[in-house]
């Protein structure tokens, strides 16, 4: 059923009991009124005869029939249109209008009531009559008729307003809850033909001046956008999927080779000699480990694509530092490791990936930043600097080449004599991309050795758009090949 004839309907019901009520209260105050008039009817003629019922007593109870005749005419001259009952202690007088003599008055009224005689009714008013030489209760009677009229007449009218107000009103309310309508019947039409599955048509509205149409049109336009958003963020999530296992079964390949070749020694030479076994015992335990750390960095690339808004919050980089650097001294406790940071040094954030930065920092300058002795000295440096958070790795090893810090960032760039899964700086720069900072390596400085600095702006930001690092099409000037080893 429409909206318009729901209105119409509703408020065609609704008006008629609304006018019953009314009439019903309208009624009660028109009898009030008339109650009132009728009753201020019989004071006024109850005073105005009181005289000649005092003398018509007085009259007959000296034994003046004469006189007595001449009083009750007099009484019923100035009673006019009331009737007229005078009773004293052995005699009565009537006329004009009353009920009959069998029904009973009350004993004594303080004002005008109502009295019954069958089925018509009577209001009846008393006064005392007191004289030197005779008393009595003069009473005066106004038929009710004439008040019923009138209330009958108030009751069809009401009935004849409700019935009519019944169609009438809602005819109205229906006319105007269809022009009211109207705009929502439009958005209507123009939201019915959208399917987002299928097409890239949106809704196009234009403000009606009627707020809940007009607010109606923006929660959908919200509802399709955020459509959009979950799917560009589903689509771009089976990407990375499907590119995690492009990704995963390319660089498995070369280590699980590796090792299919080491079991197939092992198998085929049951009398291989020790120390060639523990060779190829060795080099199984190393391509594992490789294995093992290809896949977890793999996983922290996609955790860092996948990351929603919601997980970021304001961080503490001195206390995620600390952290870090704790942990790095517990895997290598040969090294001299020291931490400097300013106090109270935040930056809004993904703490997670904020520790996997520095993780996978620290990891990079113990495996390649020793110097010619073998001997690791890392110095890690936090500072706020404006609306700048600068996170500096400094180390003593051989330093990158000037034309190679451009590439050490791409997946699965590893040097030579690298065993590592060419992740670990690629999971650095992924995360000053997804918190809208940079990383660089220059030389250390003192000359010697490399520096990694992360520049993040303090006030953080929203997320990029897109985060296709595990694809490999994040940043500009990414290695779209699966390269093995750098130059």
């Amino acid at each position: 059923m429409r909206l318009s004839t729901r209105i119409g309907l509703a408020v065609g019901c609704t008006v008629p009991l609304l006018v019953l009520a009314s009439g019903w209260l309208l009624l009660h105050l028109v009898a009030r009124d008339l109650h009132r008039a009728e009753d201020q009817h019989l004071r006024q003629r109850a005073a105005a005869v009181l005289p000649d019922a005092r003398a018509l007593l007085r009259a007959s109870q000296n034994g003046r029939p004469k006189a007595a005749d001449t009083r009750e005419r007099r009484l019923y001259s100035a009673a006019l249109d009331v009737g007229v009952r005078v009773v004293g202690a052995d005699t009565a007088f009537s006329g004009g209008p009353q009920p009959g003599p069998s029904v009973a008055l009350p004993a004594r009224t303080a004002g005008p009531v109502t009295v019954r005689d069958g089925a018509r009714g009577w209001r009846a008013l008393s006064r005392p009559v007191r004289g030197a030489t005779a008393s009595g209760t003069l009473w005066v009677f106004a038929p009710d008729t004439a008040d019923r009229a009138q209330l009958r007449l108030v009751r069809r009218r009401v009935l004849l307003t409700a019935l009519l107000a019944a169609p009438l009103s809602g005819l109205l309310a229906w006319g105007l809850a269809a022009g009211a309508s109207t705009p929502l019947a439009r958005l209507t039409r123009r939201t019915a033909g959208l399917d987002p599955r299928t097409s890239s048509a949106r809704l196009d509205h234009r403000p009606t001046g009627v707020t809940e149409v007009d607010d109606l049109a923006a929660t959908l336009r919200t509802v399709l956008a955020r459509y959009d958003e979950q799917a560009a963020r589903t689509t771009e999530a089976l990407d990375t999927a499907r590119s995690f296992s492009a990704a995963a079964a390319h660089e498995l390949r070369t280590p699980l080779m590796s090792m299919g070749t080491n079991l197939d020694i092992l198998a085929g030479h049951p009398d291989l000699p020790a120390s060639d076994r523990t060779e190829v015992l060795a080099d199984l335990r190393r391509e594992h480990a490789r294995l093992q750390g290809l896949l977890v960095m793999l996983r922290e690339l996609g955790r860092g694509d996948l990351v929603e808004a919601e997980a970021l919050g304001t961080v503490d980089v001195a206390d995620v530092a600390d952290a870090a650097v704790a942990e790095a001294r517990r895997r290598a406790p040969d090294a001299d490791l020291t931490l400097d940071t300013d106090p109270g040094v935040t930056v809004h954030g993904w703490e997670p990936g904020l520790r996997l930065l520095l993780d996978n920092l620290l990891g990079n300058a113990l495996a390649h930043g020793r110097d010619a002795e073998g001997r690791a000295r890392v110095r890690v440096g936090v500072r706020g600097t404006g609306d700048h958070v600068v996170i500096t790795v400094d180390d003593q090893g051989p330093g990158v080449p000037a034309e190679a810090r451009g590439r050490v960032f791409e997946r699965f760039r590893r040097g030579p004599d690298s065993a590592g899964s060419g992740l670990g700086l690629t999971l650095v720069a992924q995360q000053a991309a997804l918190h809208r900072g940079s990383v660089t390596v220059t030389d250390g400085p003192d000359g010697r050795g490399a520096r990694f600095e992360v520049r993040l702006p303090s006030g953080g930001g929203s997320l990029p758009g897109r985060r296709d690092w595990l694809i490999g099409t994040a940043g500009a000037d990414r290695s779209q090949d699966f390269p093995k080893d750098g130059p």
